[in-house]
C-alpha cells in the first residue's frame, strides 16, 4: 500500500492524483449532502446533484479533448503562444462552472416547495457547497494556478447571482438543460 501512495504522490502521477481526490470530494459532497438531507426529505435533490455530476464529468472530459484539439489545431502552448493557450483554458474552465452554477441555481428553488426558511437555507448552502465541489472536478484538469484563483470567485459569485436572478441562469444555460 506504501508503494501504491508514493507512486501516486509522485510528480509525475499529479494529473491522477488531482483527478482522483476530485473524485472523491464529489462522493463526499453527495454523500454528506445525502445525510443532511435525508431528514428534510429532500433527497431527490441529491438525486438531481448525482446525475448533473455524471454529467459534468462527461462534458469536462469531452470539452478537455476538444479544447486540446483545438489547441493543437492553432499550435497554442505554453512556450510560443502562452496568452491564447491559457485564455482558451480559462475561457473553457469558466464557461464549464457557470454551467454549473446555472444548474445549481435552478435546481435548489424547485425542492424548497413552501418550506420553512431554514429548510431553504439549507438547500441553498448544498447548492453553494454544490459549486464547491464541481469547481475541484474542473480544476482537477485545469490545474494552473491562475485558473483556481479565477475560478472559485467565478462560481461562487456566479450561484449567487443565478440564485439572486434565476432568469439570468435560464437564458445563458437554459437551451443547454431543455436538451436532456
Amino acid at each position: 500500500m506504501d508503494a501504491l501512495i508514493q507512486w501516486l504522490i509522485h510528480d509525475n502521477q499529479k494529473d491522477l492524483f488531482e483527478f482522483l481526490v476530485a473524485l472523491a470530494l464529489n462522493l463526499v459532497f453527495l454523500a454528506l449532502s445525502s445525510l443532511l438531507l435525508w431528514p428534510l426529505d429532500k433527497l431527490a435533490l441529491v438525486w438531481s446533484m448525482l446525475k448533473g455530476h455524471i454529467f459534468l464529468w462527461l462534458i469536462i472530459f469531452v470539452t478537455a479533448v476538444l479544447l486540446n484539439v483545438v489547441q493543437r489545431f492553432f499550435r497554442m502552448n505554453m512556450y510560443d503562444r502562452a496568452n491564447a493557450y491559457i485564455g482558451s483554458a480559462l475561457a473553457v474552465c469558466g464557461l464549464l462552472l457557470l454551467g454549473w452554477a446555472a444548474f445549481a441555481a435552478l435546481a435548489v428553488p424547485s425542492y424548497i416547495d413552501g418550506g420553512s426558511v431554514w429548510t431553504g437555507v439549507i438547500l441553498y448552502l448544498v447548492g453553494g457547497l454544490s459549486c464547491l465541489s464541481a469547481f475541484f472536478a474542473v480544476t482537477s484538469f485545469y490545474q494552473g494556478a491562475v485558473y483556481k484563483l479565477i475560478s472559485l470567485p467565478l462560481t461562487l459569485v456566479s450561484f449567487l447571482i443565478f440564485s439572486l436572478w434565476p432568469n439570468g441562469a435560464r437564458l445563458a444555460f437554459g437551451w443547454f438543460f431543455q436538451l436532456f
